[in-house]
């Protein structure tokens, strides 16, 4: 697929579009389809982003996206967006960096090419995360620019704290007005969004899709992956996929996992897949409780490590539809997930479903698949058949219609 950069020139070019994201690692994990597809259709692509900070994943990583993007000729701007709820400061410098971008007046980070510095004329903002999504959404109307937003999860969810519905509620109520395209990805926020949000248009797409046939056609050497994590054959392998924090709520998996009867325990193997500052403490609970833990930080073959478990574990207290959860159910994993939003748009089963604070429903739900080898090849098949409809070109025929 080329670039169109000398394609901007023609008279009635779209010209350019900008997506926005807090950071980094959301543009490398979520959004590779949306610019495939924006290049395919004609349009040229900026990236702003925090480049620097903040980001899942590795600074090689970070260095690697970069070096892509620029490989297509795509202008990667650096935003200090901040992860926090709200630090005014913060934001009020993000506000103006992303402004300079507009106004043309912005360098990009990948400078190997000649940049002329002037305005972008972007047909429109697209912008992803909480503080990504509101710089982007003010931006495009002050400058008067069409702005699609995508919400990867509403902060406010049934069951969210107060705190949440009294800052995120009002914020993103306050900001559909100013949005055109209003994009949700779980049923829960879809519902909410269009009978209280004024977006001038509301969609449901099923996520950021899945490549389904990447996962039926990867070929992987059970064994030797599971060997080399010491993990034996008649082991069972538990997987999760994600940041060390507090949402992600691995701790519980863990106390779980130190409940369960010493006959099945011994056979038990949680590998976390993902960085973060709980590291220390997660591996010390393991320790007192006996658990084998494997915490292996970021990974670039999570594909291969779905492909080697038996079961994926998604435990979080919040999500919007989890890539992680929807590539296991591509590679044929059952899955054992928190009874949230976005989680139940994809494992319906209800004993597979678990209160995220209850260690006690988790240890049962574990020993019941864990020791059922049939369920857990059932469940896997019916996983990959729900999958379908999660699918990279079913969402992106869906986002074309948005585009165009």
């Amino acid at each position: 697929m080329g670039n169109s950069k000398n394609s901007s020139q023609m008279p009635g070019y779209q010209k350019t579009v900008l997506i926005t994201a807090s950071v980094a690692s959301m543009i490398d994990q979520f959004n590779w389809p949306n610019i495939r597809l924006l290049l395919s259709l004609g349009y040229d692509v900026d990236v702003a982003a925090n480049f620097m900070h903040g980001s899942t994943c590795t600074d090689e990583r970070i260095a690697k996206l970069i070096k892509q993007l620029d490989q297509l000729s795509i202008d990667c701007y650096q935003i200090d967006f901040d992860r926090k709820a709200v630090d005014v400061k913060a934001d009020l410098r993000a506000f103006r960096q992303l402004d300079a971008v507009v106004c043309g007046t912005a360098r990009p980070v990948n400078p190997i090419r000649h940049h002329n510095m002037r305005s972008k004329n972007y047909a429109f903002i697209h912008s992803h995360s909480p503080i990504g999504g509101a710089a982007g959404r003010i931006t495009a109307a002050r400058h008067r620019i069409k702005s699609i937003y995508t919400a990867h999860g509403f902060h406010f969810y049934r069951g969210a704290p107060l705190r949440n519905w009294i800052i995120f509620y009002f914020i993103e109520w306050m900001l559909s007005w100013m949005t055109d395209v209003l994009i949700t990805i779980n049923q829960e926020d879809y519902a909410r969004a269009k009978k209280y949000f004024h977006a001038k248009k509301t969609v449901y797409i099923p996520g950021v899709g899945v490549d389904v046939k990447k996962y039926q056609n990867l070929a992987v050497n059970r064994e030797e992956k599971r060997k080399a994590l010491g993990i034996r054959a008649e082991d069972i392998f538990l997987l999760s996929v994600g940041e060390l924090n507090q949402n992600k709520n691995h701790k519980t998996v863990i106390e779980a996992l130190g409940k369960i009867e010493p006959e099945l325990s011994g056979r038990l193997h949680y590998v976390i897949a993902g960085k973060g500052g709980l590291k220390k403490e997660l591996g010390n609970l393991a320790d007192q409780l006996g658990v084998r833990l494997h915490l292996l930080g970021f990974c670039s073959d999570v594909p291969e490590l779905l492909k080697a478990a038996d079961i994926f574990l998604l435990p979080s207290f919040r999500e919007g539809l989890n890539v992680g959860l929807m590539e296991a159910m591509a590679a044929g994993l059952p899955a054992i997930v928190s009874d949230i939003r976005g989680n139940r748009d994809l494992i319906r089963k209800q004993d597979l479903q678990v209160k995220p604070e209850q260690p006690d429903g988790w240890a049962q739900a574990v020993r019941e698949l864990a020791g059922s080898q049939q369920e857990r090849m059932a469940q896997g098949v019916h996983n990959q058949k729900v999958i379908r409809h999660f699918r990279t070109s079913r969402v992106m025929r869906m986002m074309q219609k948005l585009y165009l």
